[in-house]
């Protein structure tokens, strides 16, 4: 009752300040002024002043508040210790896996790991220029373990 009262009081100022910005040949302006005193006494008809203050005051609301606010809080935490741990449990479970499969199926010998054929090879063969293309990424990947 006090919302709509302060509303309705808004909206005929304004009215009124709008009639002297007219009157003083300002007609853009005050219909401008006139357009946003008009805004509160048309949320008070439609409704919405009554909703917002039954909300306002309202115990229910004001504790879905804070299960929202909770809710917000535990997703955010949980996002933040998911990134922290290197994505999603899908992408952790892929990366398990591939680990687990460093074996082509029909490989005879590992595909990952030490390689019993490089001391079979005499250690004076020269390389070729597009092993020397590869040697920074062979070293890259051996840093991280790959």
């Amino acid at each position: 009752m006090i919302a709509e009262t302060v509303c309705s009081a808004v909206s005929a100022a304004g009215l009124g300040i709008a009639a002297v910005t007219a009157y003083r040949k300002r007609f853009l302006a005050a219909a401008r002024i006139a357009a946003y005193s008009l805004v509160p006494i048309g949320l008070v008809m439609t409704g919405v002043v009554e909703w917002v203050a039954d909300t306002a005051f309202s115990v229910t609301a004001w504790a879905g508040v804070g299960v929202l606010g909770a809710s917000w809080l535990l997703f955010s935490a949980t996002r933040a210790v998911e990134r922290r741990r290197g994505g999603t449990r899908k992408e952790r479970k892929a990366a398990r896996s591939a680990q687990r499969e460093a074996v082509a199926p029909a490989a005879s010998a590992p595909s990952l790991g030490p390689s019993t054929r490089a001391a079979s090879r005499p250690a004076a063969a020269p390389r070729s220029e597009s092993a020397d293309d590869f040697s920074d990424i062979e070293a890259i990947l051996k840093k991280h373990g790959i």
